[in-house]
Protein backbone atom coordinates (compact mmCIF):
# COMPACT_ATOMS: atom_id res chain seq x y z
CA UNK A 1 0.00 0.00 0.00
CA UNK A 2 1.32 3.13 -0.89
CA UNK A 3 2.16 6.26 1.35
CA UNK A 4 -0.40 8.38 -0.51
CA UNK A 5 -3.11 5.93 0.07
CA UNK A 6 -2.22 5.19 3.85
CA UNK A 7 -2.80 9.15 3.97
CA UNK A 8 -6.01 9.26 2.70
CA UNK A 9 -7.53 6.21 4.80
CA UNK A 10 -5.92 8.17 8.13
CA UNK A 11 -7.45 11.66 6.92
CA UNK A 12 -11.41 9.58 5.77
CA UNK A 13 -10.39 8.07 9.61
CA UNK A 14 -10.35 11.23 11.21
CA UNK A 15 -13.34 12.67 8.91
CA UNK A 16 -15.11 9.77 9.53
CA UNK A 17 -14.89 9.94 13.50
CA UNK A 18 -15.72 13.88 13.47
CA UNK A 19 -18.77 13.22 11.25
CA UNK A 20 -20.09 10.55 13.99
CA UNK A 21 -20.10 13.71 16.71
CA UNK A 22 -23.27 15.55 17.45
CA UNK A 23 -23.75 19.28 16.96
CA UNK A 24 -21.96 20.64 19.72
CA UNK A 25 -19.80 17.73 20.49
CA UNK A 26 -16.01 18.08 21.20
CA UNK A 27 -13.16 15.22 19.61
CA UNK A 28 -12.36 12.55 22.35
CA UNK A 29 -8.67 13.54 23.77
CA UNK A 30 -7.32 10.33 22.11
CA UNK A 31 -8.39 11.65 19.27
CA UNK A 32 -6.59 15.03 19.64
CA UNK A 33 -3.53 13.17 21.23
CA UNK A 34 -3.64 10.34 17.85
CA UNK A 35 -3.83 13.49 15.49
CA UNK A 36 -1.08 15.60 17.18
CA UNK A 37 1.21 12.62 17.03
CA UNK A 38 0.51 11.57 13.18
CA UNK A 39 0.68 15.13 12.44
CA UNK A 40 4.25 15.77 13.89
CA UNK A 41 5.40 12.79 12.62
CA UNK A 42 4.33 13.58 9.23
CA UNK A 43 1.96 10.80 8.38
CA UNK A 44 -1.17 13.21 7.51
CA UNK A 45 1.38 15.61 5.45
CA UNK A 46 3.69 15.12 2.11
CA UNK A 47 6.46 14.87 3.90
CA UNK A 48 7.25 11.69 5.77
CA UNK A 49 9.19 10.84 8.95
CA UNK A 50 12.52 10.53 7.94
CA UNK A 51 13.57 7.11 9.51
CA UNK A 52 16.43 7.14 12.28
CA UNK A 53 19.99 6.29 11.18
CA UNK A 54 22.20 3.87 13.09
CA UNK A 55 25.11 5.43 12.26
CA UNK A 56 28.16 7.44 14.50
CA UNK A 57 27.25 10.64 13.48
CA UNK A 58 27.01 13.35 15.52
CA UNK A 59 23.47 13.35 17.05
CA UNK A 60 21.43 16.29 15.40
CA UNK A 61 20.87 19.32 17.08
CA UNK A 62 16.99 19.50 18.58
CA UNK A 63 14.36 21.63 16.15
CA UNK A 64 13.93 25.18 17.54
CA UNK A 65 11.86 25.57 19.97
CA UNK A 66 9.46 27.57 17.64
CA UNK A 67 9.56 24.98 15.14
CA UNK A 68 7.88 22.96 17.54
CA UNK A 69 5.15 25.45 18.49
CA UNK A 70 4.59 26.40 14.86
CA UNK A 71 3.84 22.44 14.98
CA UNK A 72 1.94 22.04 17.47
CA UNK A 73 0.01 24.96 16.57
CA UNK A 74 -0.56 23.80 13.51
CA UNK A 75 -2.66 20.21 14.74
CA UNK A 76 -4.39 22.38 17.27
CA UNK A 77 -5.60 24.77 14.20
CA UNK A 78 -6.21 21.75 11.57
CA UNK A 79 -8.43 20.21 15.26
CA UNK A 80 -10.01 23.64 16.03
CA UNK A 81 -11.28 24.15 12.40
CA UNK A 82 -12.47 20.62 11.92
CA UNK A 83 -14.38 20.82 15.08
CA UNK A 84 -16.12 24.36 13.72
CA UNK A 85 -16.65 22.97 10.36
CA UNK A 86 -18.88 19.83 12.33
CA UNK A 87 -20.89 22.59 14.21
CA UNK A 88 -21.55 24.25 11.03
CA UNK A 89 -25.28 24.72 10.38
CA UNK A 90 -27.07 26.31 7.15
CA UNK A 91 -26.09 29.89 6.82
CA UNK A 92 -22.62 29.57 8.35
CA UNK A 93 -19.15 30.07 6.68
CA UNK A 94 -17.75 27.11 6.75
CA UNK A 95 -20.83 24.93 6.26
CA UNK A 96 -20.27 24.10 2.23
CA UNK A 97 -16.97 23.09 3.86
CA UNK A 98 -19.01 20.33 6.02
CA UNK A 99 -21.37 19.43 2.94
CA UNK A 100 -17.98 19.00 1.11
CA UNK A 101 -16.99 16.74 3.53
CA UNK A 102 -20.12 14.26 3.84
CA UNK A 103 -20.19 14.15 -0.16
CA UNK A 104 -16.77 13.38 0.10
CA UNK A 105 -16.94 10.36 1.99
CA UNK A 106 -20.32 8.74 0.21
CA UNK A 107 -18.18 9.29 -2.90
CA UNK A 108 -15.20 7.22 -1.41
CA UNK A 109 -17.17 4.49 -0.12
CA UNK A 110 -16.54 1.35 -0.71
CA UNK A 111 -20.40 -0.32 -1.64
CA UNK A 112 -23.99 0.27 -1.49
CA UNK A 113 -24.21 -0.49 2.11
CA UNK A 114 -21.66 1.69 3.41
CA UNK A 115 -22.77 4.41 1.01
CA UNK A 116 -26.21 4.46 2.01
CA UNK A 117 -25.77 4.29 6.01
CA UNK A 118 -23.06 7.42 5.51
CA UNK A 119 -26.39 8.95 3.46
CA UNK A 120 -28.98 8.43 6.14
CA UNK A 121 -25.96 9.81 8.67
CA UNK A 122 -26.61 13.14 6.65
CA UNK A 123 -30.45 12.54 6.94
CA UNK A 124 -30.00 12.65 10.49
CA UNK A 125 -27.31 15.07 10.34
CA UNK A 126 -30.20 17.79 8.55
CA UNK A 127 -32.89 16.82 10.55
CA UNK A 128 -31.08 18.14 14.02
CA UNK A 129 -29.95 21.34 11.56
CA UNK A 130 -33.40 21.93 11.50
CA UNK A 131 -33.90 21.51 15.14
CA UNK A 132 -31.19 23.97 15.56
CA UNK A 133 -32.69 26.52 13.19
CA UNK A 134 -35.65 26.31 14.82
CA UNK A 135 -34.26 27.61 17.80
CA UNK A 136 -32.41 30.54 16.34
CA UNK A 137 -33.33 33.76 14.57
CA UNK A 138 -32.61 32.76 11.31
CA UNK A 139 -34.70 30.00 9.92
CA UNK A 140 -36.97 31.33 6.91
CA UNK A 141 -35.62 29.65 3.43
CA UNK A 142 -32.65 27.74 5.40
CA UNK A 143 -35.60 25.31 6.93
CA UNK A 144 -37.05 24.56 3.56
CA UNK A 145 -33.72 24.19 1.74
CA UNK A 146 -32.33 21.68 5.11
CA UNK A 147 -35.86 19.83 4.87
CA UNK A 148 -35.15 19.33 1.43
CA UNK A 149 -31.94 18.08 1.60
CA UNK A 150 -33.15 16.01 4.48
CA UNK A 151 -35.53 14.22 2.10
CA UNK A 152 -32.73 13.24 -0.49
CA UNK A 153 -30.31 11.86 1.69
CA UNK A 154 -33.02 9.80 3.30
CA UNK A 155 -34.41 8.32 -0.54
CA UNK A 156 -30.81 8.04 -1.10
CA UNK A 157 -29.69 6.15 1.65
CA UNK A 158 -32.59 3.54 1.60
CA UNK A 159 -32.54 3.16 -2.11
CA UNK A 160 -29.04 2.08 -1.99
CA UNK A 161 -29.61 -0.39 1.41
CA UNK A 162 -32.72 -1.58 0.00
CA UNK A 163 -30.70 -2.61 -3.18
CA UNK A 164 -28.08 -4.00 -0.68
CA UNK A 165 -30.14 -5.40 1.91
CA UNK A 166 -33.21 -5.45 1.19
CA UNK A 167 -34.57 -6.36 4.50
CA UNK A 168 -32.28 -4.72 6.35
CA UNK A 169 -33.24 -3.84 10.29
CA UNK A 170 -31.43 -0.82 9.85
CA UNK A 171 -33.72 0.83 7.49
CA UNK A 172 -36.44 0.79 10.36
CA UNK A 173 -34.16 1.84 13.49
CA UNK A 174 -33.78 4.87 10.85
CA UNK A 175 -37.35 5.26 10.29
CA UNK A 176 -38.39 5.13 13.87
CA UNK A 177 -35.27 7.66 14.90
CA UNK A 178 -36.44 10.39 12.31
CA UNK A 179 -39.48 9.92 13.65
CA UNK A 180 -38.87 10.82 16.89
CA UNK A 181 -36.80 13.78 15.89
CA UNK A 182 -39.01 15.36 12.85
CA UNK A 183 -42.66 15.24 14.71
CA UNK A 184 -41.44 17.49 17.99
CA UNK A 185 -40.95 20.11 15.14
CA UNK A 186 -44.28 20.47 13.53
CA UNK A 187 -45.67 22.99 15.31
CA UNK A 188 -42.64 25.23 14.60
CA UNK A 189 -43.09 24.68 11.04
CA UNK A 190 -44.61 27.55 8.56
CA UNK A 191 -47.61 26.22 6.24
CA UNK A 192 -44.88 25.39 3.43
CA UNK A 193 -42.40 23.92 5.78
CA UNK A 194 -45.24 22.05 7.39
CA UNK A 195 -46.40 20.35 4.44
CA UNK A 196 -42.69 18.96 3.61
CA UNK A 197 -42.02 17.39 6.83
CA UNK A 198 -45.43 16.02 6.61
CA UNK A 199 -44.96 14.40 3.03
CA UNK A 200 -41.47 12.76 4.81
CA UNK A 201 -42.99 11.61 7.78
CA UNK A 202 -45.69 9.86 5.50
CA UNK A 203 -42.59 8.32 3.46
CA UNK A 204 -40.32 6.99 6.30
CA UNK A 205 -43.71 5.12 8.47
CA UNK A 206 -44.13 3.40 5.06
CA UNK A 207 -40.32 1.83 5.96
CA UNK A 208 -41.44 0.63 9.46
CA UNK A 209 -44.83 -0.66 7.98
CA UNK A 210 -45.09 -4.42 7.86
CA UNK A 211 -44.49 -5.65 4.26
Amino acid sequence: MGRARRRRERVLEHLTELGRLPLGGAPAPAFRTRLRAQLVSGELTDEPARPARHTHRKPARRRPLLSQLATFGLAGAMMVSSFATYRAVPGDSLYPLKRAAETTLVRLSTDDTERGERELDSAKTRAKEVASLLGSSIDGPLVSKTLKDMEESTRAGISRLERAEPRSPKIKTFARDQKDMVEPMLEQLNEAQLAQAEGYLDYIEGLVAPK
